[in-house]
């Protein structure tokens, strides 16, 4: 608070006037960038396409019904094929995550000026990478097909579960560790009897969690060639067959639905 003289009163005042000043000079710095943005958006739009969208919006809708009902016999391979690529892709992933993990937290890894920065680095290089990306890159690399997708979902998934689960590790309770190791065990008896039955609720935790987010991020994987339900969903929009259209978007949806559910009764009964 700042005081001010008024005849001879003391007022209080919530800031002085350099720290007012600052406030605004702030704020007139926002509104600069957020118009030199809008500015530079505006110019690369079109914007007769942005005024008829919602025309387009809803002749496409129209054309989506009724959903072509007998198209849905020829999706059960595919989404079971989205269903493995998530959880092999996340099964690949915490198998990767957990060394990694071990080796961020400064509790557990071997040296901190050597080791931890070479995980960190390789959760923030996985994390930053989109499983799109990956796909590409690996449907490069090992041509098409749900191998590239599974490799793929695992790749992203080593980040996400290793920077959670390196966290966890962190904020365990050092008290347990300390009264196993006092009575003499070695180091892997440490992990085992101290840290492991610490970190166990959050690990299945994460593990469940990042496959019911691999399951959404798999469903457009076949976009780039990586298998699943994507492949049917690009190749329906293309030839315009809305209808088809319409129930691959219902299958996804209940699939994205389910596995919800069942991560979140999973999750409730671990944790």
């Amino acid at each position: 608070m700042a005081v001010s003289q008024l005849n001879g009163v003391k007022v209080w005042q919530r800031r002085d006037r350099a720290k007012q000043l600052k406030i605004w000079f702030g704020y007139f710095i926002a509104v600069t960038i957020f118009m030199v943005c809008w500015k530079y958006m505006s110019d690369r739009t079109i914007w007769i396409f942005v005024w008829d969208a919602p025309t387009q919006a809803i002749d496409i809708a129209t054309r989506m019904v009724p959903p072509k009902w007998g198209y849905i016999n020829s999706l059960w391979g595919v989404i079971w094929d989205t269903i493995n690529i998530a959880t092999l892709g996340t099964v690949i992933a915490i198998f990767l995550a957990v060394p990694t993990a071990f080796c961020a937290a400064r509790n557990t890894t071997p040296s901190v000026r050597f080791v931890r920065p070479i995980a960190l680095f390789i959760i923030v290089s996985s994390r930053s990478i989109n499983s799109l990306i990956w796909a590409l890159i690996l449907v490069a690399i090992l041509g098409p097909g749900v191998v590239a997708g599974i490799i793929a979902i695992g790749l992203r998934s080593i980040g996400f579960c290793a920077k959670l689960l390196y966290e966890a590790i962190e904020e365990i309770e050092p008290t347990q560790v300390e009264a196993i190791t006092a009575t003499g065990a070695g180091r892997l008896q440490v992990l085992a009897y101290g840290i492991v039955p610490q970190i166990l609720p959050a690990f299945a935790g994460i593990s469940v969690f990042r496959w019911d987010i691999n399951i959404r991020e798999s469903t457009i994987l076949g976009y780039v060639g990586a298998g699943g339900i994507g492949l049917h969903l690009s190749a329906s929009i293309d030839n315009l067959v809305w209808t088809q259209v319409s129930i691959i978007l219902m299958v996804i949806i209940v699939t994205v639905i389910v596995s919800e559910w069942v991560s979140a009764k999973v999750r409730h009964s671990i944790i």
